[in-house]
């Protein structure tokens, strides 16, 4: 229960010798960076293993409206959605809907094999109002590796 004189003395003198020793952690930040290093490596080279390891990409879309300035009043707008890379996506489903410029509703579409939506809309704009815009979104195809996580382009309403 009590400690002997000797004893004591032989403990604080072995914790001692380490307090004093500034070279404990001289090693440590070199071994932390190799030990990063190696694990990096090696979980490149098991995911390089594995396939389908490149399908969890994401393709942001992005809706290209044609005509894209429109007068008020009923018409046809084209809206094509486009990958990242330009080429078109079919099975996506454009939404239009007001922004400022007033809309009955909400006008949607589903691309088709070439990429393009046709919508019929009929934008509205207030009394003193000249200009304003509607917002189009794309819902992508169920099942691919599409996004649409940026603003797309708007489709802007003038009165002439």
């Amino acid at each position: 229960m009590f400690d002997s004189f000797p004893d004591r003395l032989r403990r604080r003198l072995a914790l001692g010798q380490f307090a004093d020793d500034d070279r404990g952690i001289e090693g440590l930040p070199v071994r932390l960076v190799v030990a990063f290093v190696v694990g990096v490596a090696a979980l490149s080279v098991m995911l390089s293993m594995v396939n389908g390891v490149n399908t969890l990409a994401v393709s942001e879309l992005d809706a290209k409206p044609s005509p894209d300035v429109v007068e008020p009043g009923e018409q046809t707008v084209n809206v094509t959605a486009v990958d990242a890379d330009g080429d078109p996506v079919s099975g996506a489903t454009v939404v239009v809907k007001s922004g400022t410029a007033d809309l009955d509703g909400v006008a949607t579409a589903t691309t088709g094999d070439d990429g393009t939506a046709s919508l019929d809309i009929a934008p509205e704009l207030g009394p003193n109002q000249a200009d304003g815009t509607l917002r189009i979104s794309l819902k992508p195809p169920a099942g691919d590796q599409y996004v649409d996580r940026r603003e797309n382009t708007n489709l802007l309403v003038v009165r002439q």
